[in-house]
Formats: C-alpha cells, sequence, structure tokens
C-alpha cells in the first residue's frame, strides 16, 4: 500500500457512483480510507437533505466489502472562516488516526478529483500528497437530486432510472425508502417547488439578480433574539430576525424595521442604535437558495438587565430569547448560514 491512511472530503449528497469509483481505487492504494462528511449539523435542505448518520450508512452499505477499511468522520461547514476549516479537517484526521490506533507518524494523503474551481480545497493540506484521480463519467449529487425532488414534475419512471443508474444499489434502495416513508421527503418536495418558482418569477431579468438583506444579531444578558420562519424556505426553523430592505430605505433602518416587526421588541430606535457594537457583510455564494443574496448584519449588545418582552409578528410565528451556549448548538434547527453569522458575533470558529 502507498499511504496508510488516505483521506476523501465530500458531501456525499448522495453517494453515487462516481464517489463510489474514487473510494475503491482509493482502497487499492491505503489500508484505511477516512471520509470525512461535510455540512455536518446542518438542518434539512434541498441542498443538504440527510444526516451525517445517513450518508454514513449510504458509504457503508455501498462498500460493505471494505469492512473496517473504513473510518467515517464529520466535517462541519465555516463559510466565513477557512483556516477554522481547514484546522477542522486536520483535527478530523488526527482523531481518526488516533481512534483507530494509529501511528502518529504514518503515511497519510488526500484523494479527490480536481476537476474545477470547486477542487480548490484539495491544494490546502501541502503536507498530504494528493491522488488525483480522473473524472469518472457519472451526474453530480445536484443533478440527481434535482431528479429525486422533481419526480412529481417530471416523467416519474425516468427520473427513478436516472437515479438508479447513477447510484450504488443500496443507495437507491435508501433513497426509496426515504421518498417513501420519510416526512422529510414530503417537506423538500415543496421547498424544491418553492425555490424553483421563485427563481422562475426572474428567469425573464435582464442580469441575475442580487438581493440585499440584512439581519439583527441581538445578544442581551447572555441571551440571542431568534425567530421562527412561518414559511418556505425554512419553514419551521430559527433564524435571525431579518428580511429585503425596501427600495426606500437605508440597510440599518431595514434591519431595525425588519426586527420590530419579527418580535415586537419595545427597544427604542435610539437605545438600539446606541448599543449597536459591530456590523459584517456575508456574501458567501450559495449562503441562500433563492439566489444570489448578501445580507448586512448589525450586532446589538445589551450586557446586562431582564430580557425585554417579545413575540413573534410578520414572517416570524414565534420569537424567544435563547441562551448564547444553546444558540451556537442549534445548527440543525438554523436556517442557511445563521449559525455561522452567530458564530462569527459571538466568538466561536
Amino acid at each position: 500500500m502507498d499511504f496508510d491512511y488516505l483521506v476523501f472530503i465530500g458531501r456525499f449528497e448522495p453517494f453515487h457512483n462516481g464517489h463510489a469509483a474514487v473510494a475503491r481505487h482509493a482502497l487499492g492504494r491505503t489500508s484505511k480510507l477516512i471520509f470525512l462528511v461535510g455540512s455536518a449539523d446542518m438542518p434539512r435542505t434541498v441542498k443538504n437533505p440527510w444526516t451525517v448518520a445517513e450518508r454514513a450508512v449510504m458509504i457503508q452499505a455501498a462498500l460493505a466489502d471494505a469492512g473496517g477499511r473504513l473510518l467515517i468522520r464529520p466535517l462541519r461547514d465555516h463559510l466565513y472562516n477557512e483556516s477554522q476549516w481547514i484546522a477542522g479537517v486536520q483535527r478530523a484526521v488526527a482523531d481518526a488516526i488516533r481512534a483507530d490506533g494509529g501511528d502518529p507518524g504514518a503515511r497519510v494523503g488526500l484523494i479527490g478529483m480536481d476537476k474545477d474551481a470547486s477542487s480548490y480545497y484539495l491544494r490546502e493540506f501541502p503536507q498530504w500528497p494528493l491522488v488525483d484521480v480522473q473524472h469518472t463519467e457519472t451526474m453530480s449529487a445536484t443533478e440527481l437530486r434535482r431528479y429525486l425532488f422533481a419526480a412529481g414534475d417530471i416523467d416519474f419512471h425516468g427520473a427513478l432510472l436516472m437515479l438508479r443508474g447513477n447510484v450504488p444499489v443500496p443507495v437507491f434502495d435508501m433513497l426509496e425508502a426515504f421518498r417513501k416513508n420519510s416526512p422529510a421527503y414530503a417537506e423538500l418536495v415543496a421547498e424544491y417547488r418553492f425555490i424553483e418558482q421563485y427563481k422562475a418569477a426572474w428567469k425573464d431579468a435582464p442580469y441575475a439578480p442580487t438581493f440585499v438583506t440584512t439581519d439583527a444579531v441581538v445578544v442581551h444578558s447572555g441571551h440571542v433574539l431568534l425567530v421562527r420562519r412561518r414559511a418556505a424556505p425554512g419553514k419551521g426553523l430559527w433564524a435571525l430576525p431579518g428580511g429585503f430592505v425596501d427600495q426606500s430605505e437605508g440597510i440599518l433602518e431595514a434591519c431595525l424595521r425588519e426586527l420590530r416587526e419579527e418580535t415586537r421588541l419595545k427597544i427604542p430606535v435610539p437605545v438600539l442604535k446606541g448599543s449597536l457594537k459591530s456590523q459584517h457583510v456575508f456574501d458567501h455564494p450559495d449562503r441562500s437558495a433563492r439566489g444570489r443574496t448578501i445580507t448586512h448584519a448589525f450586532h446589538f449588545d445589551f450586557p446586562a438587565g431582564e430580557l425585554p418582552d417579545v413575540r413573534g409578528g410578520d414572517d416570524a410565528d414565534k420569537a424567544r430569547w435563547v441562551p448564547v451556549s444553546e444558540a451556537l448548538e442549534m445548527g440543525p434547527k438554523l436556517f442557511e448560514d445563521h449559525l455561522h453569522i452567530l458564530e462569527f458575533f459571538l466568538g466561536r470558529g
């Protein structure tokens, strides 16, 4: 074997034949294969429909003959801190080797397909030799998810045939069970249709639209103010109070307006402005499923005092103060990149 451990980083949403081909190539060159399953601790969305545990089962079922040679670990995203993401990869690999009883000086390599700009991460670990595999002919995970969620809107049997032909048999069986038995599937189909209709409304624009939104990070006495979304996308998820900027207002004014509308917070505007601690623009290209959306977040800080009354309104069916420590552990329950925004202002990551 060329390596003691090879590292395979991906989201595997779902684990398809291309992933399986890379994994089998890796198993021919290494004693153990470490899978780092990305987008851990995220809510179910059209882009991330399955938990790390579900994706781990897909991998293990598709590579059942590999037995104990597979080491699968979760990997969290850090959209606005690449150094933290790199450190997370390094830490996960070290922990996997330690738990496996491996030698700290083990021969470690990285395997993947350096196919386009999205593969930049393969060059961020110079300490690990790169095994650059050839592109395998298969549909992308994005296309396969489209067939899964659009099955009711297109040729149903054709969609299932496309899925069957591009994922390992055990994975197809899991997708069928998910489609037929999981309540989450119907919710994701509804969200998929909402997003497609949302994008269709802008298809005749001369340029792809860029939306401007604003979010309020209000911290009071060790608590942060969150609202529960009333409608798609992200119906039922918790979020920072915020929304789209109207044509006739500035961004801070939009933030204060949305904060009042969604939480009924009665702190006077001059007091809120006086408590403004910091602000930042969050512009990851994939932060919103609705399209290119740039948000300006404002951090208001009240170190002490009794928590003001709040209640849901407008686009929020509920508002509440959440202890900061609890909010930072709410990844699967938080909308879009709001966990990353909280981490940016509140210190973790």
